[in-house]
């Protein structure tokens, strides 16, 4: 992939849809049906659970993805922490880029772990 691990040209020739985001304002809610995944162009998503931020997304950076792949609800709410400009990848393209781009796979099963392995470390600390 071009310039990082994202190539949002190629996204944009591919027809997938983009979208500003506004700081302040929500990209979805807790709860929520989910039937896409979001990959930050530019500007920065905060996640949010019982209105705690539990990560700031920035560029090239991915939400929303466990929604799409296990097509359950939203476990946690995204807010635009500054203004923002998102890709929306919806389940049919985020097939045809994970079989288009391997590589793709693997960064987002890279961002799925490290976040297990913070809320891993923040149960054991819990515990404690």
């Amino acid at each position: 992939m071009a310039q990082g691990p994202i190539d949002f040209d190629k996204l944009e020739r591919d027809g997938v849809p983009f979208a500003s985001v506004p700081a302040g304002e929500k990209v979805f809610l807790q709860d929520e049906a989910g039937g896409t995944m979001y990959l930050v162009r530019s500007g920065s998503v905060d996640i949010l659970m019982f209105g705690r931020v539990l990560e700031t997304v920035g560029a090239d950076g991915v939400f929303g993805e466990m929604s799409l792949i296990d097509q359950s609800p939203r476990s946690a709410a995204a807010l635009a922490a500054t203004n923002a400009e998102v890709a929306i990848l919806d389940r049919q393209a985020f097939l045809k880029l994970v079989q288009s781009d391997p590589a793709f796979s693997l960064y987002v099963l890279e961002i799925m772990a490290q976040r297990l392995r913070r809320l891993d470390i923040a149960l054991a600390e819990k515990d404690a």
